[in-house]
């Protein structure tokens, strides 16, 4: 067994899918939290705070971590949770800096209020790339397309309209957060490699289609209204920035997620229409 490993975000969405992987590779897992400072299931916990810097240095130098896996991340300020994080790698002389970003997150233009309401997470994205490429430590960034279980909050949260707006255009290529965590496993136990190609689902589709599906899944029945939006982020998404054409694709479809969700969730397809 090697150094241990450090993991940003492990309680998190995908974080909660990385930790375990890792740990079934043979891997010494650590994980960064606000309150940090016990042990489950053979992981321990160290106390952090990237989003104000506190303790980051003295919870990175105690993990004693050779690789970072920073998962951490929200709409905004990603940008200033890597400097906290770099710094702190640099001080403990961390061989490897892997971290999850959004693929698009260098094409979609976030210039104006508009765009940073609708696709700020873009940008958010793209500062804590930089940050990373500019360390100086070995690092590698993988850009995933939007979860399967983002899209699904989306979707569940639109269906309660009576009427349902449509984002004219805007297209899709939702993936997995377990194929990302296999992915990220593989490369924090591989050698750093820079921009590593996106990862995206196994199919495109219009932002109509998902919520269509998920009406059609739980046996509801909604008008869609198509809207045109504003902003150049939105017509870079509409042109297909935030697609993978030629990434690594998952395995696991939208279809195969809703299913799944649907048979174990209170949204299970209802006995009649409503």
């Amino acid at each position: 067994m090697g150094s241990p490993i450090l993991v940003t975000g492990g309680t998190g969405t995908l974080g909660r899918r990385v930790v375990p992987l890792l740990r079934d590779a043979g891997c010494e897992v650590r994980v960064l939290s606000r309150h940090g400072h016990s042990e489950r299931d053979g992981v321990r916990y160290v106390t952090g705070d990237l989003g104000t810097g506190e303790g980051v240095d003295a919870a990175v130098a105690e993990a004693g971590a050779g690789t970072i896996v920073h998962l951490a991340g929200t709409q905004s300020g990603d940008g200033d949770k890597a400097r906290h994080l770099v710094r702190a790698a640099s001080r403990a002389g961390v061989d490897h800096l892997v971290y999850i970003s959004v693929v698009g997150a260098e094409r979609v233009p976030v210039v104006s209020a508009v765009d940073r309401a609708m696709f700020g997470y873009f940008a958010s994205k793209r500062d804590a790339e930089e940050v990373v490429e500019g360390s100086g430590l070995p690092w590698t960034t993988l850009r995933a397309a939007q979860f399967h279980s983002l899209i699904y909050l989306v979707v569940r949260q639109l269906a309660k309209l009576p009427v349902i707006p449509v984002p004219a255009g805007a297209r899709f290529q939702p993936v997995d957060e377990g194929d990302v965590a296999a992915r990220l496993v593989e490369l924090a136990l591989g050698r750093p490699a820079g921009l590593v190609p996106d990862m995206a689902g196994p199919r495109v589709y219009g932002m109509d289609e998902l919520i269509r599906s998920y009406l059609s899944a739980t046996h509801r029945r909604r008008p869609l209204l198509r809207v045109p939006m504003g902003g150049r982020a939105y017509r870079a998404v509409r042109a297909g920035a935030n697609l993978a054409p030629d990434g690594t694709l998952g395995t696991r479809t939208w279809e195969d997620y809703l299913a799944a969700t649907l048979t174990s969730t209170v949204d299970g397809p209802p006995p009649a229409r409503r």
